[in-house]
């Protein structure tokens, strides 16, 4: 984009000149436009604004909502969000360095490719939780060749009921976002409890997951299910009390396991009761045992459609391989979701604990591509992401080389078709070049009667 307004003078002639004709033959009628062949560029830096309220995880570089504070990455409660804005610092879209290299990720088609069909697994990234995510999935499409990012990600805020309520402008931009395309998918986080990430002691959870068993919540969740139909998004994936099995969040399996479960079938049943409503629920545990074994809180097949895990590159000094063997680790989730026969997911995924790691990401691109999950996000917001940190160079060549042009329309064009548009009878063609008819959409005609004399 830059480099197009840097116009010189030779350019400014043809356009100036071009201007006043096409003036003069608007006025007159003498001019239509072919076609609109030419597109806007989309500008390759993101955009900035003003959240409707901002928050921020401790030990995370970029705004978010309570959840992304991934895995047990913060020791201390997240601040108290704050209902003025705050002006978000604006991510640099320009990559760390043409990729290098070529990733080892396998690149299989799905079993039944078709017409119109993608070959991977949906995928996309969590990259800001309002209306900014939205304006940086085309940029980060972009950034990826024009790769085609399907899954849309963000986070219902857990600090207080009346935002798990999801009565949210942002969610607003999402819903109509989703709804441009049918083969999208809309995922969105759902604590809970409030006070998600208060530190509430284990004592409370205990006395609140038993509140939320008994049915005292059940009002919260209602409301959220009819305004996601009245956003016109029931089919949401919702991941639901995501983690449950670590120490981070309020909505915490380990203190109640029995407790838990009662009131995630609760949350469910009352979701799926409201009329239109199409949810998929996705239990989303962290990788590995953390407190608590994370089959001990699942619910129940009736009540869970996708068994997802949230695995990033941590601890320190664990290979891939060990992330893969562990008890409750990658294998583990692919063996209980088979079993279950439930399709798998990775909502939350990125580095981590081992810094920018290439061999992680060429690893854990491969799991994604042999075992097709029915969707996976990276999380990319430093110290986790490759686009929006600059941190991770490496590993963000990997990533970019693995996934650029993934699933881009194919729009071939048929040799035996005429390259130009049939011109209107009557009419010439004028030609001002590619360039001014880029910015014009489309190339002029000129009426041969132009110039004669009404009656």
């Amino acid at each position: 984009m830059a480099a197009e307004r840097r116009w010189t003078k030779n350019r400014r002639l043809p356009l100036i000149t071009a201007g006043v004709l096409v003036s003069l033959m608007v006025a007159s009628g003498s001019v239509t436009t072919e076609s609109a062949d030419a597109s806007p560029r989309p500008d390759p830096t993101p955009t900035t604004g003003t959240n409707p309220v901002p928050w921020w995880p401790s030990g995370s570089d970029e705004p978010s909502p309570t959840a992304p504070d991934p895995a047990g990455a913060s020791e201390q409660p997240a601040p108290e969000p704050s209902v003025s804005g705050s002006q978000d610092p604006v991510p640099s879209a320009t990559p760390t360095g043409p990729p290098t290299g070529t990733p080892t990720t396998s690149a299989s088609p799905s079993e039944e490719p078709g017409k119109g069909t993608p070959k991977f697994p949906a995928f996309g990234a969590y990259l800001d939780y309002g209306p900014r995510g939205v304006t940086r999935m085309a940029q980060l499409s972009q950034w990826l060749g024009g790769a085609d990012l399907r899954v849309g990600h963000t986070y219902l805020p857990g600090d207080r009921w009346s935002n798990i309520e999801g009565d949210q402008s942002f969610l607003e931009s999402w819903a109509e976002w989703r709804k441009e395309r049918d083969d999208r998918l809309f995922v969105l986080n759902v604590p809970m409890l409030e006070r998600n990430e208060e530190g509430v002691p284990d004592a409370e959870v205990r006395k609140l997951l038993e509140q939320g068993a008994r049915g005292d919540f059940d009002q919260h969740y209602r409301a959220l299910a009819e305004h996601l139909v009245d956003l016109d998004v029931p089919d949401t994936v919702v991941v639901l009390g995501w983690e449950m099995n670590g120490t981070t969040y309020t909505h915490r399996c380990g203190p109640d396991p029995e407790s838990w479960k009662t009131y995630w079938k609760r949350i469910v049943t009352v979701m799926r009761s409201v009329p239109g409503q199409k949810f998929r629920f996705d239990f989303t545990p962290s990788r590995g045992r953390d407190a608590v074994p994370w089959t001990e809180c699942y619910p129940g097949d009736d009540v869970v459609d996708i068994v997802g895990m949230d695995s990033y590159d941590q601890p320190e000094n664990k290979s891939f391989d060990e992330q893969v063997s562990e008890p409750y680790g990658l294998q583990a989730q692919v063996d209980f979701a088979a079993e279950h026969k439930k399709p798998i997911s990775y909502p939350e995924w990125g580095l981590f604990r081992n810094g920018d790691n290439a061999e992680y990401m060429r690893r854990m691109l491969a799991w994604m591509d042999e075992h097709k999950p029915l969707y996976n996000t990276l999380t990319d917001y430093c110290p986790h992401g490759v686009w929006q940190c600059d941190k991770n160079p490496k590993a963000s060549a990997v990533y970019r080389a693995a996934l650029s042009g993934r699933d881009k329309p194919d729009t071939p064009v048929n040799p035996t078709e005429p390259t130009n548009p049939t011109q209107p009878p009557q009419c010439s063609p004028v030609d001002l070049g590619d360039w001014i008819e880029h910015w014009l959409g489309g190339k002029l005609c000129l009426r041969f009667d132009w110039f004669q004399r009404r009656s």
